[in-house]
């Protein structure tokens, strides 16, 4: 039997969300996880994402925290936060480093590296991975106008895959949404190790699913609102 090619996935995850935003569906990540477990041996599935630490309640919270419990390798770091020239608020949370650097100390352990983000800054990450030998796709979009993603990204990947055409397998059509109620947003996490966010032992529960509309055995259902804040790299 041919050996399986192994995958490792790497998610921008604010580039992610912008591109779902723009194209109007959710990603269900049980779904995702398992479309690219089909296609090989997954070795790796990283998701990056900058989080506000000092706010009372975080509404990428719940995303991350299932993340983890469900087969991702969640990487973050703090945002930093400034007011421009202008008087505007501003949120810096670049995560493009972070992943750049986990690329390329796993690129010997992987035959095809999977690319969630269109940001053209990753191309001489690309570049470098198939200098090392590493088939590499970029998964992001051209049905928008403008584009989501980079045109020397696009150029430079072995394998360019339109996220609107993965919408059969790791979308989730937005009218199963469940209603969100935000009444309890003081009441941010509650239980210790080994508990997720709020009533209810484990990751998850009913007040998980309530709250945030994670289903429990399905998985988050969109991106996080946070993200909708104005990053600058």
């Amino acid at each position: 039997m041919k050996d399986q090619e192994r995958i490792a996935v790497f998610i921008d995850g604010a580039n992610l969300y912008a591109t779902t935003k723009t194209l109007g569906f959710d990603i269900d990540y049980k779904r995702l996880l398992k479309e690219f477990q089909s296609r090989g041996y997954l070795l790796r599935a990283f998701y990056y994402t900058a989080l506000v630490e000092d706010q009372e309640y975080s509404s990428i919270r719940p995303l991350i925290d299932w993340l983890d419990y469900n087969g991702y390798r969640v990487v973050t770091k703090p945002t930093k936060e400034f007011v421009d020239s202008m008087g505007r608020r501003k949120v810096k949370g670049n995560m493009d480093i972070e992943l750049c650097i986990d690329a390329l100390e796993l690129a010997q352990h992987v035959d095809h590296i999977v690319l969630f983000s269109g940001d053209g800054d990753f191309r001489s990450l690309v570049e470098a991975l198939q200098r090392k030998g590493v088939r590499v796709s970029v998964v992001s979009t051209i049905s928008t106008q403008p584009p989501m993603v980079a045109d020397e990204l696009r150029r430079q990947a072995d394998e360019f895959i339109d996220l609107a055409h993965l919408l059969p397998k790791i979308g989730r059509d937005p009218a199963d949404r469940p209603q969100r109620d935000y009444s309890d947003r003081p009441q941010r996490f509650q239980g210790g190790p080994g508990q997720g966010p709020g009533p209810g032992p484990g990751p998850g529960g009913p007040g998980l699913e309530r709250r945030y509309g994670i289903r429990q055995g399905q998985g988050p259902i969109g991106g996080p609102p946070d993200e909708e804040d104005e990053y600058e790299d």
